[in-house]
């Protein structure tokens, strides 16, 4: 989440008068994220009773063609018991609206807090809530493509170019030589279905070890399910600056996960491709990110050297040591 379109108060409160959402009573711009403009509001009902909701506002990486499948994806969740934000439809049955030039949405506001240095425990109700989302996938027929596959991180890539060693020198021969690699060995047989893709510890809210929702589902698309796991492996199971490895929350995420779903051998097996494919795509849209956000945005760039530190502990670790044993 970021603010890249700034909106003022009153055409927030003109946008709420479609819905019965009550009268805006503040809007606070969310910094977090690269992707979108969000903001948190606040109304008042004729009656007092306050709420909350999530404006959103999309951006260049979202395309508008592809609102309804996440749209219909949350539905979808949300019907099979999973703990997700629905979009809301405003008098006239409309979820997708147009705001400041922008396509945009109200969302429903989800409580919790997302963890900033999770436990052990958070870490495995993470996994487990990643495990209850697959399987509350299963009969999605709607498919959208991964557009940050292999070739997209090749298109990512090129569009860095030599800038990627003005990041750290040499950056580029070593995004070459594991792209290379990646796309050798990267597995075309294993169970695929509609994933997340983004469960980083910001998309998970929580209260104490318990998850209350998962959001931002705005990279879902049809992959390699156990690519999934990977992100999150890759998210929740290292310091912030990608130089600590935490075996035990690598553990207490595989747990989690095989108590909502489970992955099969051939799974096991791949994992520590998958999780070398899932650092080398952050390494690159942060640094993409690093390179091209203009610098009056309202959001917080992102260090890829973290994610190049993850991508040398996966290329020397097998599965046992990345889920236990």
């Amino acid at each position: 989440m970021a603010v890249y379109t700034h909106v003022p108060a009153e055409e927030i409160d003109a946008f709420l008068a479609r819905y019965d959402a009550g009268h805006l009573v503040s809007a606070k711009g969310i910094a977090e994220g690269v992707e979108n403009s969000n903001y948190l509001l606040e109304t008042s009902g004729a009656d007092g009773t306050g709420h909350r909701y999530i404006l959103t506002l999309y951006e260049k990486r979202v395309d508008e063609a592809d609102l309804p499948f996440f749209m219909d994806l949350l539905d979808h969740l949300g019907a099979r018991g999973c703990l997700v934000p629905r979009f809301i439809a405003d008098r006239e049955g409309r979820r997708l609206q147009q705001l400041s030039g922008r396509p945009a949405c109200l969302i429903e506001f989800l409580t919790g807090i997302s963890v900033t240095e999770p436990t052990p425990a958070q870490t495995r109700a993470a996994g487990r809530a990643l495990g209850e989302l697959h399987r509350a996938a299963e009969g999605f027929t709607a498919q959208r493509r991964n557009t940050l596959d292999i070739d997209g991180w090749h298109d990512l890539a090129a569009k860095c170019g030599d800038d990627l060693d003005r990041i750290a020198p040499g950056l580029r021969a070593r995004v070459t030589d594991e792209l290379a690699y990646l796309t050798a060995h990267w597995p075309a047989d294993l169970p695929r279905c509609v994933i997340h893709a983004d469960l980083f510890p910001d998309n998970v809210l929580m209260l104490g070890d318990e998850v209350t929702g998962l959001i931002d589902f705005y990279f879902s698309c049809t992959d390699i399910r156990a690519y999934d796991l990977a992100v999150t492996h890759s998210a929740w199971c290292f310091s912030h600056d990608g130089a600590t490895w935490f075996a035990a929350r690598g553990a207490a995420l595989g747990a989690g996960y095989r108590t909502g779903f489970g992955l099969t051998d051939a799974e096991r097996a791949a994992f520590p491709i998958l999780c070398r494919g899932a650092a080398l795509r952050f390494l690159l849209t942060r640094a993409y990110d690093w390179i091209n956000t203009p610098p009056d945005a309202l959001v917080t760039r992102k260090d890829p050297l973290a994610y190049l530190r993850r991508l040398d502990f996966y290329a020397r670790a097998d599965a046992s040591e990345l889920l236990g044993s």
